[in-house]
């Protein structure tokens, strides 16, 4: 488990760097942000436990992270905590306010695409399940 979980991660870093030195750029800063990997890890109460971040990203006290916004909203970076009680976790996103479903049933791509429009974005490619109509406010996720 472990192992796949830093082949994810040496594969990200490969992909950036190409990616980087294809652009031309210097990488400033390497931020990780395994949401959905378990991982061996000690509690404060020196505790060993298996944590599973599904819906969240590592947030140890100083470590840098990761909070994506939607299609049409901003993501941040951010700096953990270390909050014993959510196991030095934080959101990863602002969370669905509807189900992929429900998102399908009741986003027209005309609503969709009107929202990216005012925002100034361009859509590449995505499904209705992913519109940012189907998520919560990152601004109330972050505020929180």
């Amino acid at each position: 488990m472990e192992l796949m979980g830093r082949n994810a991660s040496t594969n990200h870093r490969v992909i950036h760097k190409n990616v980087a030195d294809a652009a031309g750029l210097k990488i400033a800063s390497v931020v990780e942000n395994h949401h959905n990997f378990s991982w061996k890890e000690q509690l404060v109460d020196g505790t060993d436990v298996l944590v599973h971040r599904k819906g969240a990203t590592p947030a140890g006290a100083g470590m840098l992270g990761v909070i994506p916004g939607t299609m049409g909203d901003p993501g941040y970076v951010v700096r953990g905590c270390g909050v014993a009680e959510s196991i030095n976790s934080a959101s990863h996103g602002a969370g669905r306010q509807m189900s992929r479903n429900a998102a399908l049933k009741s986003i027209t791509k005309t609503m969709r695409d009107a929202y990216l429009r005012e925002k100034g974005i361009t859509l590449l490619g995505g499904g209705l399940d992913e519109a940012p109509q189907a998520y919560k406010s990152i601004d109330t996720v972050i505020g929180a």
